[in-house]
């Protein structure tokens, strides 16, 4: 944890409601990148986001510092999210967050935005991201969840693990088989190739 992080938390933990407020501005980027990959849409992230900062600033109390307040940061929202989805016992739409908000928010596809691409390349692109995230919407809560922490948000097992409070043998589990599915439903529905133009006699 940063220095200033660090004072933030202690002065937040004395009832600093000013503090509390930076680590907000510092964290609800990710936080509500979270929660919108978790419930799939826009007014729950916004929802479950603010209601995981509530939480976080009634538990600062029961923070006792062993993990890196990101992490325990994160364990909230996610569980928040989590929680919501049971609560509605709605299935998530990801595809409704659509390729720029999945990119804005929480990583950017390899290659999106290339300047090098042509056109018709970066149409094809689009579709890829719109299919990837519809069959992400497809999987269970907790494989979807453990796999975005992974691959979006950038996070080693062992911290997926203690945001998750599950043994990293899991999260192991949980990321090979969410993307075992993913190969097997992105590759069922894959579009035949067009094939090859053939250019005519003298060209």
């Amino acid at each position: 944890m940063a220095e200033d992080e660090a004072d933030l938390l202690t002065r937040a933990r004395k009832g600093d409601a000013n503090a509390f407020g930076a680590l907000v501005r510092i964290h609800q980027r990710r936080v509500y990148a979270a929660a919108l990959h978790v419930t799939g849409n826009h007014s729950d992230a916004d929802d479950v986001a603010q209601e995981a900062f509530v939480r976080a600033y009634r538990g600062l109390s029961s923070f006792d510092g062993r993990s890196d307040f990101f992490t325990w940061l994160y364990r909230i929202a996610v569980n928040t999210a989590l929680n919501r989805l049971r609560s509605t016992k709605r299935v998530s739409a990801l595809a409704s967050a659509g390729a720029n908000e999945a990119a804005h928010v929480g990583g950017r596809p390899e290659g999106l935005g290339a300047p090098n691409l042509l056109p018709d390349e970066l149409a094809e692109l689009g579709e890829q991201v719109r299919a990837t995230l519809v069959a992400m919407s497809e999987l269970s809560p907790s494989l979807r969840v453990t796999l975005v922490l992974a691959t979006v948000e950038g996070l080693g097992h062992k911290q997926i693990a203690e945001i998750l409070d599950i043994p990293e043998g899991t999260v192991a589990w949980r990321v090979n088989e969410a993307r075992r599915l993913l190969r097997d439903r992105l590759g069922a529905n894959a579009p035949p190739k067009a094939p090859p133009k053939t250019r005519g006699p003298g060209h």
